[in-house]
């Protein structure tokens, strides 16, 4: 199967990104199913560790988007 092909960065980044970000909610949204207290068994620490760590990975890809410009230092 073949690649496709984009002709601009643009494209690109459009095709990517709307496929990650779908890709994204649908995790989370099947991890969602796992709150069926019938089925699994799991404290609230457990909870708070899951959602933290979600939190901290959107935190950084969110960074990653920010401004890359550094602060040089100067006299």
């Amino acid at each position: 199967m073949a690649r496709k092909q984009f002709t601009t960065k643009r494209e690109r980044f459009q095709v990517l990104a709307e496929n990650r970000t779908n890709n994204t909610i649908h995790a989370i949204r099947i991890l969602s199913h796992c709150s069926n207290k019938s089925l699994y068994e799991y404290t609230s620490e457990e909870i708070d560790k899951i959602f933290n760590a979600i939190e901290e990975a959107l935190g950084e890809a969110k960074m990653q988007f920010k401004d890359k410009k550094k602060d040089r230092f100067k006299l």
